[in-house]
């Protein structure tokens, strides 16, 4: 799909560094609109494993899409807490959608998505592999085709860092758990400049959400003023 397609995500038009063309596989779907990514780091503890599923789990209970990269740790506690509360997820790749699975012990868990509904994302060449840039890259696709990112556990020089800045500059609401908050200083500098909202429970996150239909409305008149200016 191109930003010039109707079903080019919602959420992502509204970006200043949005990707002209994404590839996908499985099933795009207008729901996805209400979505939020819940992300972290990739060495998470099990607590945080935990805490990435029952967030999971609760934003389903409020029919709201869980978004995540599809990367082990936090990502996959977050697609997998989903999929067996029977909600909808999808899945922002760091590599082609046709490139060699990575990581390879995810390829069941990204075959399930598929299997439930859900799609597998990328805005890079279907055959392209893995490299250093295209993860930074896939942070900001994860951010903009998402209402906001919920941060689990990340550290000073995680991924997930990166993604909530990166939310905050695209003006995307950025949530916090208090247990980073309370442990990781970056987490707390965010805080108190107020360029995040602490959670402590999910309803701090669903209070702040539209409805999918008002949200993908918006983005198709955000599409007809963008046709209308060439």
């Amino acid at each position: 799909m191109t930003v010039l397609d109707q079903d080019y995500p919602a959420n992502l038009r509204v970006i200043g560094n949005l990707p002209p063309f994404l590839f996908y596989r499985g099933e795009l779907d207008e729901r996805d609109a209400r979505s939020i990514a819940i992300v972290g780091t990739r060495q998470a503890s099990e607590d945080g494993l935990r805490r990435a599923a029952r967030m999971a789990r609760e934003l389903v209970e409020h029919d709201v899409v869980i978004a995540s990269g599809l990367a082990k740790g936090i990502d996959a506690a977050a697609h997998q807490a989903t999929l067996t509360a029977g909600g909808r997820t999808f899945a922002i790749m760091g590599t082609g959608i046709a490139a060699p699975f990575y990581p390879a012990e995810n390829r069941p868990l990204a075959k399930a998505i598929l299997t439930a509904g859900g799609a597998l994302l990328s805005q890079f060449w279907p055959a392209n592999g893995p490299a250093r840039h295209t993860f930074p890259r896939r942070n900001v696709v994860t951010s903009g085709t998402t209402l906001g990112s919920v941060v689990i556990e990340a550290s000073n020089t995680s991924g997930a860092k990166m993604q909530a800045r990166l939310a905050a500059d695209h003006g995307k609401l950025v949530f916090l758990i208090r247990s980073l908050a309370d442990t990781q200083p970056w987490a707390k500098k965010m805080l108190d400049e107020n360029r995040a909202i602490l959670v402590t429970q999910s309803s701090d996150i669903t209070d702040r959400l539209g409805r999918a239909a008002d949200i993908q409305r918006a983005g198709q008149q955000r599409q007809q003023l963008a046709l209308a200016g060439l």
